[in-house]
C-alpha cells in the first residue's frame, strides 16, 4: 500500500509521461509535491521502485518507466472510480462559487448531509444546501446530488476528508464501484462495493479500516460516485 506522498508522486510522473513522453525532472517533482529537498524525492522513488511501481533505467537521465499503477490510479477504469477532482474554493451555495470553479454550464445541486468514510456519523439530511458544480461532471442520465466527506477510509481512492463528492442516484452498481450504501437502513457510508451471492462486502480504500461484510439486505445502495470536488 502506497502512502499519500508516493501516490501522488507516481500519479505526476504518470501525467507527464503521458503528456510530454519524458519524466519530470528531480526539481519538478519536489515543486509539485511542495516538498524542501530533493532527498525526500529520492526516498519516494526508492520506495516506489521497491514496491514495482517503477523501473529506474541504468545509465540515462531521468529515466523512468512506469511498470503499473495502483487502482487508485489505473485508467482502465478495472479498478472502478478515478476521481474527477475539481480542484479551487469550495463552490459553497451560491451561484458565484459557480464561476470560481470557472465553468460556465456549472449547475446546482443538492448537498443532502455528510457520508462516512470511515466510523458512522449523520445520515443524509434533506438537501436545504446546494453547490455549485460543472455541469459536464453530471452528464449522465439520472438524478445527482452532494454529499460531504467525513473521514479517511477511502483516502488511497483519492477520496480525503473535506471533499465534496458527486453521486449519481442509483439503486444498483457493479462489483468495483464506490457508492454511497446505506447499512441497515439507517448508516450512510462511502465504499467500494463487491456482491458475492447473497452477501455484500463494502471495502474501504484505506489498510487501517476493515472490509465489512453484510447480507444483501442489510445494505442498500443509493447511489454511485460520478465526481468529487476538494477545497484547499
Amino acid at each position: 500500500m502506497l502512502t499519500r506522498k508516493q501516490l501522488d508522486l507516481l500519479d505526476f510522473i504518470n501525467k507527464r509521461l503521458a503528456r510530454d513522453g519524458v519524466p519530470p525532472s528531480f526539481d519538478e517533482m519536489k515543486e509539485a509535491l511542495d516538498l524542501r529537498s530533493k532527498s525526500g524525492i529520492h526516498r519516494l522513488i526508492t520506495a516506489l521502485e521497491e514496491r514495482g511501481f517503477i523501473r529506474r533505467l541504468p545509465h540515462r537521465a531521468r529515466a523512468i518507466e512506469i511498470v503499473k499503477l495502483p487502482d487508485a490510479l489505473d485508467p482502465s477504469g478495472k479498478a472502478g472510480f478515478e476521481p474527477r477532482v475539481i480542484d479551487g474554493d469550495r463552490p459553497d451555495r451560491t451561484p458565484a462559487g459557480a464561476m470560481a470553479l470557472g465553468q460556465a454550464d456549472a449547475l446546482e445541486l443538492p448537498l443532502l448531509g455528510r457520508i462516512a468514510a470511515g466510523t458512522p456519523i449523520e445520515a443524509i439530511t434533506d438537501g436545504a444546501e446546494h453547490v455549485a458544480v460543472p455541469g459536464a461532471m453530471v452528464a449522465g442520465a439520472g438524478k445527482h446530488y452532494a454529499l460531504e466527506v467525513k473521514g479517511e477510509s477511502m483516502i488511497d481512492a483519492g477520496i480525503n476528508s473535506g471533499d465534496v463528492v458527486i453521486i449519481r442516484e442509483t439503486s444498483v452498481a457493479d462489483n468495483g464501484d464506490i457508492v454511497v450504501a446505506q447499512v441497515e437502513g439507517y448508516e450512510a457510508t462511502l465504499k467500494r462495493y463487491r456482491k458475492s451471492g447473497d452477501m455484500v462486502m463494502l471495502e474501504a480504500a484505506n489498510p487501517a479500516f476493515e472490509t465489512r461484510l453484510l447480507r444483501e439486505d442489510q445494505v442498500e445502495v443509493q447511489g454511485k460516485l460520478v465526481g468529487l470536488i476538494r477545497t484547499y
